[in-house]
């Protein structure tokens, strides 16, 4: 190739080309995730552009044990012996801490929109909010024993839309994890009641956070 050539050849800017080295080089650290520690908290970090607030690991503790008693609780299932099913909808802290404890019962599905969490493989699924249900075919209707949700948003119109994803995924049990001034539009939507446990992140935040269920939970027997 003769020198004009090579100058007429279009050149990445010196921020741009550290840019590109950043995106590689982070590409790279989740690639390279292997083993448990890839179900620790905090391993990715929070996108705050996305909204992302994780759970400390206690009351991602509490509410992973939360949801195995709930979808463990006799039924079908149980006399059958068929993995439970649980849903993570915009709850990563949830399902790492799921994960974490190594329940190869249960069959768990974390739904999101950032890509970065399809290091989890077959377990990711894609989830946009804004098409409720635009899902993939294996997911069929109803089949979760417990939909965990957690809206990145305090909107109406972002929990009206997550519900319908929520109400399409369970078979009947919903934990909601969002603000308590959404305590009467989740009621109207879901038909759930705020929760005693109050569950706590790994940082400050401004609105006051609470939780919400539609059955007899063990969150609401604990002051």
């Amino acid at each position: 190739m003769s020198n004009s050539e090579d100058e007429d050849l279009p050149r990445l800017s010196s921020h741009a080309l550290a840019a590109l080295q950043e995106f590689y080089a982070e590409q790279k650290q989740y690639t390279d995730l292997g083993g448990e520690d890839k179900y620790n908290i905090g391993i990715i970090e929070e996108n705050w552009q996305l909204s992302q607030f994780w759970y400390t690991p206690e009351t991602a503790l509490r509410l992973a044990e939360e949801a195995v008693a709930a979808a463990g609780e006799g039924g079908r299932q149980a006399v059958l012996c068929i993995s439970k099913r649980v849903a993570c909808v915009s709850a990563p802290s949830v399902y790492q801490k799921l994960r974490e404890l190594h329940r190869d019962d249960f069959s768990i599905c974390i739904f999101e929109y950032d890509q970065r969490f399809a290091i989890y493989g077959e377990e990711f699924i894609f989830y946009d909010y804004n098409n409720p249900v635009d899902l993939p075919e294996k997911i069929a209707a109803h089949s979760f024993d417990i939909v965990i949700a957690d809206p990145p948003y305090l909107s109406e119109e972002c929990l009206r839309k997550t519900s319908e994803t929520i109400k399409y995924l369970t078979r009947g049990k919903i934990l909601l994890c969002t603000g308590a001034v959404m305590e009467e539009e989740a009621a109207k939507l879901l038909g759930v009641k705020m929760c005693k446990f109050i569950p706590k992140h790994t940082r400050t935040l401004g609105n006051e956070f609470r939780c919400y269920v539609n059955y007899d939970s063990g969150l609401d027997r604990e002051l």
